[in-house]
């Protein structure tokens, strides 16, 4: 009997989802302009879909680093870290990043996933037990998941569900891994019940930051120090280096041990060539305006209030966030679709998030708010949604999504 064919497989599945209007589809663009990007069919659209929260992608400051180093280093660092790939930027930088999110050490890697497989493949084998909020981003349940541990996931934002999975695995080691702000939701966790519940149960607090560092705290040190929490309370920091500082890459901060300890045996960091030391010093100049431009943040937050007084004026079915990711909740594939559409018509792009990003029925457009827009992009964007989501259409009478 002649084996399966594994294109033939694949091939079948994607059939499927291009059946339910669930396909994703890659698009070009050839320009960003501030707030706007250009297609590449010459279209310029408003958008409201990236996560550049503190507008430095494009900062003249940060390309300028970038294009400065690449002269000096070159455009690769030609090999992993522990070879010969560790340039003095990438060590100029962990002691900056350290320093702002007020981690002892900083270590960095490729990307946000690179990192969370790292960091949990190296603090947890078959042995011990992960313990993880159901809407965690993906990489976080694929690390815990190629770590070989027990993965248990409690109700979304629950520290009394987590707590039960505690009692259930006694004597075991454990780490309670969350998003400090969820990516998909844009809610912050309540990482002060959980920092209290990892004390009690003798758990280690792993947080993903990806999306709180540069937006939360008083100079963008995340949302652990939001919470107002230390290294002690939440050993392991994770963050990524192309939201908010508008690059690429990742980190992870925390104890002199915990660094060591991944330095030696996180897989993903030793086996892994290092960031380009250009785009280490571009993010370094990125590090530099966050921390010091407070104005940034404080224009983001004001955006983002002026967009939910407008969204609640028109009765847009919103969740509850107060940081940039701003979803509106339609439920259905379809109307999503046909809504960020509609949007795109009127010149603004909007994601159209869908299952299997987000649970089934729970459809949405995730829109992403950045210093880089002015008031009048958000009025234009509520006149946008007004247009596109007339009364009746895509709404929910649930007012716990109406916040």
């Amino acid at each position: 009997m002649p084996r399966p064919d594994l294109l033939q497989a694949l091939s079948a599945r994607v059939a499927e989802r291009e059946h339910a209007g669930l396909l994703r589809r890659l698009r070009a663009t050839k320009q960003v302009r501030g707030a706007h990007i250009v297609l590449d069919d010459g279209r310029e659209l408003l958008a409201f879909c990236n996560n550049d929260y503190l507008g430095l992608a494009t900062h003249p400051e940060v390309i300028a680093a970038l294009r400065d180093a690449a002269h000096e280093y070159g455009v690769g660092a030609t090999a992993a870290h522990l070879i010969c790939g560790h340039h003095r930027e990438h060590a100029a930088l962990e002691e900056e990043l350290a320093e702002w999110t007020q981690r002892e050490c900083a270590l960095l890697f490729s990307s946000g996933w690179l990192a969370n497989l790292g960091a949990m493949q190296a603090l947890l084998d078959r042995n011990g037990v992960c313990v993880q909020d159901k809407l965690n981003h993906a990489s976080l349940l694929d690390a815990a998941k190629l770590a070989g541990c027990t993965l248990k996931r409690y109700q979304h934002a629950e520290p009394g569900s987590a707590a039960r999975h505690f009692a259930a695995s006694e004597n075991v080691p454990a780490l309670l891994a969350t998003d400090g702000v969820f990516s998909m939701d844009g809610d912050i966790a309540p990482l002060r019940e959980l920092a209290a519940l990892c004390a009690h149960e003798g758990a280690t607090l792993m947080v993903d930051d990806a999306h709180g560092l540069g937006v939360l705290g008083a100079h963008g040190e995340g949302s652990v120090a939001h919470a107002g929490l230390s290294q002690g309370e939440v050993p392991v920091l994770m963050a990524t280096l192309g939201k908010s500082l508008g690059g690429a890459g990742a980190f992870v901060a925390g104890s002199a041990a915990l660094i060591e300890g991944l330095t030696q045996f996180a897989r993903t960091y030793v086996y892994t060539t290092a960031l380009p030391p250009a785009l280490a010093a571009a993010t370094r100049a990125a590090v530099r305006i966050a921390r010091g431009e407070d104005w940034r943040r404080e224009k983001l937050h004001a955006l983002i209030a002026r967009f939910r007084g407008g969204a609640r004026q028109l009765g847009l079915p919103l969740a509850d966030s107060r940081t940039p990711i701003q979803p509106v909740l339609l439920g259905d594939a379809e109307t999503t679709m046909r809504a960020a559409a509609e949007l795109e018509s009127a010149g603004v792009w909007v994601g159209a998030i869908r299952p299997p990003s987000v649970p089934a029925g729970s459809a949405r457009l995730r829109i992403t708010f950045s210093a880089a827009h002015e008031e009048a992009d958000v009025d234009r964007l509520l006149d946008a949604l007004a247009r596109a989501l007339p009364p009746g259409r895509g709404r929910t009478s649930d007012p716990a999504t109406s916040l």
